[in-house]
């Protein structure tokens, strides 16, 4: 193979049967006389049709087994690239009934496109007060599809005298129109099963200003007194975030957020004299790196 197509390798890896139509056709449109037609050499490289196999035209022109190694190592530099990527959803200050408090939602991942190591962050306080909960996630996340990941690994918890480990099973990814989607559910070294399921979506405005509506939901699969949850469907979150893009890295925002206990929950909640319901308003920011 001579220099010029060793440089044009890759590119007519990919290239597709048209390129020898397309080259008989200008040839006679130039002027040039067809040959005369030949008895098939069966020993050729043939031209394959739509149906059949992944066509490699350039296999045609030159010796296909160095097409076959260029083809290879050009995925090799596309497909085995290592990634990462820091991704703040929320970093934000809450406003509700007079109580100033923080919030915040981040997660990241280090890897390949199949295999990926993920971890996930949230929690929430007062201001000029204490942590009210917090938890940390480490995954081992695996491609199932090309729109959605497969994820395992263990979680920690705080919510006050609460602590816990949990193990994970969760699925991540994104469903048709664009919706983002992700359930998890967990396993503690307690015995408590306990799920949650979350959706959001970004309504573009205008190239800048997005709408951001988003919904989470906890269930538990048995009563956990220790933990304050009833059976069933235990707690409800809706939000609307409204944010600016002054580029894809870095984003202000406002919004709403309206949190309710369901089911036997809301009655332990009310009980105990604690808040089944509550209404905040945000201020944020939105970033990644």
């Amino acid at each position: 193979m001579n220099v010029a197509a060793a440089a044009l390798a890759p590119f007519l890896a990919c290239a597709t049967p048209a390129i020898a139509q397309d080259h008989s056709a200008h040839q006679n449109h130039a002027g040039h006389r067809a040959a005369p037609e030949a008895h098939p050499d069966h020993s050729a490289p043939q031209p394959l049709s739509a149906p059949d196999a992944t066509p490699h035209a350039a296999d045609l022109y030159f010796d296909p087994a160095e097409m076959a190694r260029a083809r290879e190592q050009m995925r090799i530099e596309n497909g085995q690239v290592i990634t990462h990527a820091l991704i703040i959803e929320q970093l934000e200050a809450t406003f509700a009934d007079g109580r100033e408090g923080y919030a915040w939602a981040a997660q990241g991942w280090y890897g390949g496109d199949i295999h990926r190591f993920w971890w996930k962050s949230e929690g929430e306080g007062a201001i000029a007060g204490e942590l009210e909960a917090a938890e940390l996630q480490l995954l081992y996340s695996r491609a199932v599809t090309p729109y959605f990941d497969v994820q395992a690994g263990i979680r920690q918890s705080y919510a006050h005298d609460r602590d816990r480990t949990d193990f994970v099973l969760g699925v991540q990814g994104l469903a048709p129109y664009w919706f983002e989607v992700g359930a998890e559910a967990f396993l503690s070294t307690e015995g408590e099963l306990t799920a949650r399921a979350e959706a959001e979506y970004d309504l573009r405005l205008t190239q800048r200003l997005i709408l951001q509506p988003s919904a989470e939901i906890h269930l538990a699969a048995q009563d956990a007194p220790a933990l304050g949850l009833g059976a069933g469907f235990t707690d409800i979150e809706l939000s609307l975030r409204l944010r600016y893009e002054f580029n894809r890295r870095f984003a202000p925002y406002i919004g709403l957020e309206w949190a309710s206990a369901l089911g036997e929950t809301r009655s332990m909640r009310q009980a105990g004299g604690g808040d089944a319901e509550a209404a905040r308003a945000l201020i944020g920011v939105r970033a990644w790196f």
